[in-house]
C-alpha cells in the first residue's frame, strides 16, 4: 500500500505478531490519538476496488487480534466495545466492498498471499497459486522467523480455493440437471476425484502445519474465528450447497451464520446453488449406480471436511502437545 495507507499496513502488521489482545488494541488507540484512522476513513472513497480489498485484509487482521472479529462495525453497541475511530474506517471500507464482515479466515487468506516474484501482469490468485510459490503479505509471525501455524492454515486455505476451482465449475454445472440427465453421474465422479485431490492436498500441509510455531495470541485469534463460524472454506460451502450435507447437517440457520462473512454476491450464489441443484440431491432416496456415485460424493465430501477441521485443530493445538498428521 502506499501513502497514508502504509499506516494501516504497519499496524496490521504489528497486531499480527503482539502477545495478546490487549496490546493490539493499544495499538489501535494510539493511532486514534494520533489521529491516522480518521485521516484514513476520508481517504477511503478514493480507494479503488482492488486496493479497499487491500485495506479490508489488514484491517481483518486487526480486528481479529483485538478480538473484535464478531462485531458489527455499524452496530450500536460495538462502541461499548471497539475504538469508535476504528470502527468508522471499518464500517467505510465495507460499504466500499459491499461486504459487512470481511473477517473469515478463508476469505482472508486469499487477499494475503501474493507470488514471490511478480508477475508481468494481473492473474488471479486461484492461478497464481497453482503455479507460483506464495508469500503473506501480514505475516502472524516476526520477520525472520519461520512461518507460524496460523500462517501455514491460511497458506492451505488459499491453496484449497485456488485448486477448488474446478468444484466451483462442476457445482454450476449440476444446478438445474435432472437427476436422470447422463451428464450428471459424469459430473459426480469428477467431484469426487476433486475433492479426493483436495483431501491428498490438505494431507500434504498437514506435516509442515503441525512443526511450524505457534503462539497463545494466535490460538485465540483462531478459536474466535472458529466460534464465530468464519472458517468455513467457500469451496466446502460450494460442495455442501450441491450435496445437501451442510442444510441437513446444521439446519438452515447454521448455514447462513457459516455464510456471513462470505461478500453478497458469493452468498447469493450459494442459495442459488442451494434451490438448482435440488433436483440431484433426489438422488439420495434412490437406489442404482447413480445414487452409489451421488453417495460417493457426499462421503468423499465428509473426508475432506474432516482433514480441514483436523489441520485447524493441529493450527491451535498447544505446541508442547504432540502433534499428529490431520487424517
Amino acid at each position: 500500500m502506499i501513502g497514508t495507507w502504509t499506516r494501516l499496513d504497519a499496524m496490521a502488521r504489528a497486531a499480527a505478531v503482539v502477545p495478546d489482545r490487549d496490546a493490539a488494541i493499544a495499538l489501535v488507540e494510539r493511532a486514534h490519538r494520533a489521529e491516522e484512522l480518521s485521516a484514513l476513513r476520508q481517504r477511503v472513497s478514493r480507494l479503488s476496488l482492488r486496493n479497499a480489498e487491500a485495506a479490508a485484509m489488514r484491517i481483518a487482521v486487526i480486528a481479529v487480534s483485538c478480538g473484535w472479529g464478531g462485531l458489527d462495525p455499524q452496530a450500536p453497541a460495538a462502541r461499548e466495545v471497539a475504538d469508535a475511530a476504528f470502527l468508522e474506517l471499518w464500517a467505510a471500507v465495507a460499504h466500499r466492498i459491499d461486504h459487512d464482515q470481511f473477517v473469515a479466515l478463508p476469505t482472508l487468506a486469499l487477499h494475503n498471499w501474493v507470488p514471490e516474484r511478480k508477475p508481468r501482469r494481473h492473474i488471479p490468485i486461484d492461478q497464481l497459486a497453482r503455479t507460483e510459490v506464495l508469500v503473506p503479505i501480514v505475516r502472524w509471525a516476526p520477520e525472520g522467523q519461520p512461518l507460524s501455524r496460523l500462517d501455514r492454515l491460511m497458506l492451505a486455505a488459499t491453496r484449497l480455493e485456488a485448486h477448488g476451482i474446478w468444484l466451483f465449475r462442476l457445482a454450476e454445472t449440476l444446478a438445474g440437471r435432472s437427476p436422470d440427465d447422463s451428464s450428471t453421474p459424469t459430473a459426480l465422479r469428477r467431484l469426487v476425484r476433486v475433492q479426493h485431490a483436495l483431501r491428498a492436498q490438505l494431507l500434504a500441509e498437514a506435516t509442515e502445519l503441525a512443526a511450524a510455531p505457534a503462539t497463545p495470541q494466535q490460538r485465540a485469534v483462531l478459536g474466535a474465528l472458529a466460534e464465530q463460524g468464519a472458517l468455513e472454506p467457500p469451496v466446502l460451502q460450494a460442495a455442501e450447497a450441491v450435496l445437501g450435507i451442510g442444510g441437513r447437517r446444521m439446519g438452515e440457520g447454521r448455514r447462513q451464520l457459516l455464510r456471513r462473512h462470505l461478500p453478497a454476491q458469493h452468498r447469493a450464489w450459494l442459495s442459488a446453488m442451494d434451490r438448482h441443484c435440488a433436483p440431484v440431491r433426489t438422488l439420495a432416496h434412490r437406489g442404482g449406480p447413480d445414487a452409489a456415485v451421488y453417495r460417493e460424493a457426499q462421503e468423499s465430501l465428509i473426508a475432506l471436511r474432516r482433514t480441514y477441521t483436523a489441520l485447524v485443530q493441529a493450527a491451535a493445538r498447544p505446541t508442547t502437545a504432540p502433534l499428529t498428521v490431520a487424517a
